[in-house]
């Protein structure tokens, strides 16, 4: 009867591990089709674009909007370094500062625990407003057409990654250690690098990979404090060639791109520029997602 029971009991669970599969491996591919459909439009030919619409499977395959890319190509490549830069210094500030800020927050005996909370969470309610904030950034610190202006405003230190470290180092990090170590005459500057620091490498990864995703899609910035062309990432860029090419399509039926003269492809640049903007999230997220899932699930309990 036994036995019964247990062969009930693992068919039963060998069920429930094939359907999920089946079910997750299908929810996956509704995520990815939006993506590979845009990949494949920016290898239409514009023509059949603008005729059919977007398809799976189109009539013509042309490369015309990567053409119109490569003519680009040096403009392109300064924004990509501008952006990698930037997304690199401002996630490593970011980063440093998120989790100093949230180590004290973590410590139980530390007088001022809930007022440096409350301080933290009052900048998740309110904010001084676009004007105040383009006067402060332009004016007092003057910040304006700097790579200081792409990184400093809005995306530095934010309220919610602060609180997520700060539940993982509650739940996650024994008191006990931290104790220990100040026995041993650790200062606090050591107990956080050689202790605190690297046991929270999956709230470290989770974050990173967080603020590195803003400052990589971000285009506001730029927008407020960037005047100078040779400071545009790589979103901001490709704005601009889209409005370019807006500007030229207006003005005339067609352009030259290459030898000879064609339609201009905005509608495969558009997706173009799509998967240019992309690429490097989609190339480095395999290597942090193991850390992904439970740096959030874990931050995310109430210490």
């Amino acid at each position: 009867m036994v036995n019964m029971k247990k062969k009930l009991m693992a068919s039963d669970t060998k069920i429930f591990k094939i359907v999920s599969t089946i079910i997750l491996g299908l929810l996956a591919l509704v995520a990815l089709l939006p993506i590979i459909l845009i990949v494949i439009a920016s290898f239409t030919d514009e023509t059949t674009l603008l005729r059919n619409g977007y398809s799976f499977f189109p009539e013509m395959w042309s490369a015309d909007a990567y053409v119109y890319m490569i003519q680009q190509g040096s403009t392109i490549f300064r924004a990509y370094g501008i952006s990698i830069l930037v997304t690199i210094i401002g996630t490593v500030v970011s980063v440093l500062i998120t989790t100093m800020i949230a180590y004290p927050m973590s410590r139980r005996n530390f007088k001022y625990k809930n007022a440096l909370a409350f301080f933290v969470f009052f900048t998740m309610l309110f904010n001084g407003g676009v004007v105040p904030s383009y006067m402060m950034w332009t004016q007092v610190f003057q910040i304006k057409n700097t790579l200081w202006a792409l990184i400093i405003p809005n995306y530095l230190c934010g309220a919610f990654n602060i609180f997520l470290v700060r539940n993982y180092y509650a739940n996650s990090i024994p008191e006990a250690l931290i104790e220990s170590a100040q026995i041993d005459g650790a200062s606090e500057l050591t107990i956080f690098f050689k202790i605190i620091f690297p046991l929270a490498v999956p709230t470290v990864a989770t974050i990173s990979l967080f603020t590195a995703l803003i400052y990589w899609n971000d285009w506001v910035n730029a927008l407020y404090y960037i005047q100078k062309p040779q400071y545009y990432g790589i979103q901001n860029l490709l704005i601009r060639i889209m409005n370019n090419i807006q500007y030229l399509k207006s003005g005339a039926a067609s352009v030259a791109v290459g030898t000879g003269a064609i339609s201009l492809p905005s509608n495969a640049v558009r997706m173009s520029m799509a998967v240019i903007g992309i690429l490097p999230i989609v190339v480095i997220y395999p290597f942090v997602q193991k850390y992904f899932v439970k740096g959030v699930v874990v931050g995310a309990v109430k210490g």
